[in-house]
């Protein structure tokens, strides 16, 4: 064990997700100017994307990281048909879900059951689809739906909060199953599929277009909250919600609902980029 990774064990994830949440939020001007600026200059974040270019007219580092784009910055693949990327990022895995169980990393996996949260609620996605994306410091940090969907529940899991990293997710068993996260279900056209925010250290934190803030609070217990009849139904390529700080994505689909285009560990994809198609479509 790596000492990166023993520090994963050891460190209190909570009360350091709790300063890194105000701190991100403080409005001192040499603070958060010198926060945006190491970011901006370390990950070399391209602001010409940006609605706002200009790195130090944001109010605090948080309103720099969740930054909306310029409208012409991203475009949704002209195949209505076309399952889209719901993040910028890099794929961390893709594939099939194998009798329930889901690729990780060489030599570690987990299953739909736990990283949803119960066994009932993977029963669709067990020779299904997914698709991890992982999100850098110096991507867009807003997520957008990959197919138009109705949602039906809202799933939050409590957990830890480990790094999304790389080097994390190579070496800690069941990553994404123990992370505090955010799950989604939505029903679409052709059938269900799931978006998962899955929450990081510093911060773990997700906020919803229909629910505003949602972590925190953290979860000590399992919380499920029904959208049945509420008609809350979003376009494909639309905002669906944002992370404050680390984080990964996490989507499933039933098995014969997608077909996954050739895309590969570490290849970068944008929001509105194709990651497959529906068949039949």
């Amino acid at each position: 064990m790596t000492f990166n990774v023993f520090l994963q064990y050891i460190l209190p994830h909570r009360a350091l997700s709790r300063v890194v949440y105000w701190a991100t939020r403080w409005t001192f001007k040499p603070w958060k100017n010198f926060l945006i600026g190491t970011i901006v200059r370390e990950y070399q974040v391209n602001m010409a994307e940006a609605a706002q270019p200009d790195p130090l007219a944001y109010q605090h580092f948080n309103a720099f990281f969740t930054r909306k784009l310029r409208a012409d910055a991203r475009h949704a693949d002209a195949n209505p048909a076309a399952l889209l990327s719901p993040a910028d990022g890099r794929i961390s895995q893709l594939g099939k879900i194998v009798d329930g169980r889901i690729f990780q990393a060489k030599g570690q996996e987990y299953t739909a059951a736990e990283l949803l949260g119960d066994e009932a609620s993977a029963a669709p996605y067990r020779n299904g689809r997914f698709a991890t994306i992982y999100l850098s410091p110096r991507d867009y940090h807003r997520v957008h739906m990959p197919l138009k969907g109705t949602l039906k529940e809202t799933v939050h899991v409590p957990g830890r909060i480990f790094s999304v990293a790389p080097f994390a997710v190579e070496a800690i068993p069941r990553l994404f199953a123990r992370n505090e996260r955010l799950v989604c279900h939505f029903e679409g056209e052709h059938g269900p599929f799931v978006v998962v925010m899955v929450g990081a250290i510093l911060v773990s934190s997700v906020a919803t277009v229909w629910d505003g803030l949602v972590i925190p609070p953290y979860a000590s217990s399992i919380r499920r909250k029904s959208f049945i009849g509420q008609n809350i139904t979003l376009d494909r390529f639309a905002e669906m919600a944002r992370f404050n700080m680390g984080s990964t994505v996490i989507m499933l689909f039933p098995e014969d609902s997608v077909t996954l285009d050739a895309l590969m560990p570490q290849q970068h994809v944008q929001v509105g980029q194709r990651m497959g198609i529906q068949p039949g479509v």
